[in-house]
């Protein structure tokens, strides 16, 4: 929002004044239940601030915290997902956005000290918002678990969409399942506690950055384009002249 890079720097907050009630969400009472303020609260209040400025589309607007273990083994981590698309940008894809700068474990330390196999990690395609600017993908993660745990998950982006801004689309909502070993899947929903036996998998997906700015739209086809169009899908060119004559066009001249 400064519109230049300078190193951190408290000033820049001088000449603001920040009027927080009591008794609100990011002031509670003494005796409310809280949890979560620096993972998901703060990446909220980003979200809401960046909005009313129209800086940029909203990111993954959490952490995606997952925590398993029994009276043996306790084990923590944070997940990445999808960036905010802004005005002359594309978000990015599978990273922690804002205030957040965890890493996560390495697969082979993870499965050699804890009883999980860790089946899945990749980005999630097209779950970011389209738009002139598209926003950042979330990611994929499928854990195996091997012995009986208990398991909780705190996310935020589950019910509402990260939004788009200008025209862009907003990004896909995140998704928390657990596929028992039995042939059952349950929706754990944003927040959840569960117990866990032997061969369940829990199957984590972090939402998408939103886009920024509308699509282009493309041109009017010509008369008797479309026609041209479903033939040429009907009717590909292939075989070994096709691919000899490719391979031609591509050779680099003198």
């Amino acid at each position: 929002m400064v519109g230049e890079d300078i190193p951190l720097n408290q000033g820049c907050l001088s000449p603001v004044q920040i009027v927080v009630p009591e008794s609100s969400v990011l002031h509670p009472s003494l005796d409310a239940g809280v949890v979560g303020g620096n993972v998901l609260t703060s990446q909220r209040v980003v979200d809401v601030i960046f909005r009313a400025f129209e800086v940029c589309a909203a990111s993954q607007g959490c952490m995606n915290n997952v925590t398993f273990g029994n009276e043996h083994i306790g084990y923590y981590e944070t997940v990445a997902g999808g960036a905010g698309a802004g005005p002359h940008w594309h978000g990015r894809s599978g990273v922690h956005s804002h205030m957040t700068n965890t890493r996560i474990t390495d697969p082979e330390i993870l499965e050699k000290r804890y009883p999980v196999v860790l089946q899945t990690f990749q980005l999630a395609p097209n779950t970011g918002g389209a738009g002139l600017f598209r926003g950042g993908d979330g990611v994929r993660r499928e854990l195996q678990f091997r012995e009986e745990m208990v398991l909780s998950v705190l996310s935020e982006r589950r019910a509402f969409q990260p939004y788009g801004l200008q025209g862009g689309d907003p990004g896909s909502p995140g998704l928390n399942l657990l596929i028992q070993h039995k042939g059952r899947t349950m929706n754990l929903g944003a927040k959840m506690s569960v117990k866990v036996c032997p061969g369940d998998v829990f199957c984590l997906q972090t939402p998408g950055g939103g886009g920024f700015g509308q699509r282009p739209q493309p041109p009017p086809l010509a008369k008797g384009s479309e026609e041209t169009r479903l033939r040429a899908q009907l009717f590909r060119e292939r075989g070994s002249f096709y691919y000899y004559s490719r391979s031609q066009e591509i050779i680099d001249g003198p």
